[in-house]
């Protein structure tokens, strides 16, 4: 493995610019419909992929756990299970959304839950697959993924060094993978976010591309986190904020996303040099503010310079202002005026 995730043909390295992924998950309320133009609205943000989430809920939750109740303002369903049921796609519409997304050029690729919907997602060939942070644990899972042969990338919210080294020493992956820096805390306040840790992960993984998934609100700490080496950020991505459903209050709505995504390369940009140093596009615009060293009365050949003699005013167009020292005890060979630019063809 190296330093570097290709992604559907992207590659992604620390010099690249961020891979943004858009986390439609389950915003999409059940519609195919908003769910396309949750996908038309990403491309047309900058998004680099669109990302869903796909659960066999019937396998994946215990049966008391799937009809137990769930009454609350964001439920579609009496039982969670009925809930979650209401959220998911089928077959036939999973093929609709993969061949919608190549018809607008951008990726889709999803998170399986479990064993069935990894499966599922296969019969699509899902380029890459994500591994939700509850699942950093699920090694059966992640192994079976990686059996597949494509890029994968993990979330480690709820996670310590010690369950990434599990996975890295478990698993034979037959790809690339990546981890997320990430706090399972729905919406994520910023003293929960600890982005520190993403300069640490890239030195203690240095063959992992490190990435960030945020729960947080705004566009703000996702640049941060490009900043701290992050390449890969991913958001969770709505029509609106006051839809119903749990994920929509911490989601971009398109505005947003379009302002991070253009942010990115406003920031790379910005990084420039690591050498500090007088660039040429500067001069223009220091040049009528910068001090030159210039004569304060008439003076006459001969003249030893004192310091009285200099005065310092712009443009800066002449020797410099801390060069003084270098004309101070020094005779003038010629006649100046008041306000000569002084410099050390002046003097002898």
């Amino acid at each position: 493995m190296s330093k570097k995730i290709v992604l559907n043909n992207f590659e992604v390295n620390q010099d690249s610019l961020p891979y943004i992924i858009a986390e439609i998950g389950h915003n999409h309320q059940g519609s195919i419909e908003k769910c396309k133009e949750l996908f038309v609205k990403a491309k047309n943000a900058g998004a680099n992929a669109v990302k869903l989430q796909k659960r066999d809920n019937k396998k994946l939750y215990t049966k008391k756990f799937f009809n137990s109740a769930y009454d609350n303002i964001n439920s579609y369903g009496k039982t969670y299970g009925e809930h979650r049921e209401k959220l998911e796609f089928n077959e036939h519409q999973y093929k609709e959304l993969f061949d919608f997304a190549k018809d607008i050029n951008i990726t889709l690729f999803s998170t399986p839950f479990d064993f069935n919907s990894l499966d599922f997602l296969e019969k699509f060939n899902c380029p890459f697959y994500k591994v939700a942070s509850a699942d950093i644990t699920f090694i059966q899972l992640i192994k079976k993924i990686a059996e597949t042969r494509k890029p994968i990338i993990i979330s480690t919210g709820y996670a310590d060094f010690e369950d990434i080294d599990r996975v890295l020493d478990a698993v034979n992956f037959k790809n690339d993978v990546a981890f997320l820096q990430c706090s399972s805390v729905y919406p994520a306040e910023a003293s929960q976010i600890n982005l520190n840790v993403i300069p640490e992960m890239i030195k203690r993984y240095p063959k992992n591309i490190i990435g960030y998934s945020g729960h947080d609100s705004g566009i703000l700490i996702p640049s941060a986190a490009y900043l701290l080496g992050a390449r890969i950020i991913e958001k969770h991505f709505t029509l609106s904020r006051a839809l119903k459903g749990t994920d929509h209050g911490m989601s971009l709505e398109p505005e947003g996303l379009a302002k991070m995504t253009n942010g990115f390369k406003k920031l790379k940009d910005s990084l420039g040099l690591k050498k500090k140093k007088r660039m040429p596009y500067e001069s223009k615009f220091v040049f009528k503010m910068k001090k030159t060293i210039v004569a304060s009365k008439n003076l006459s050949k001969g003249h030893v310079l004192m310091d009285k003699d200099l005065e310092f005013k712009s443009p800066g167009d002449g020797l410099e202002s801390y060069k003084a020292d270098l004309l101070i005890g020094k005779k003038l060979n010629k006649d100046i005026v008041e306000d000569h630019v002084l410099s050390l063809l002046d003097v002898e």
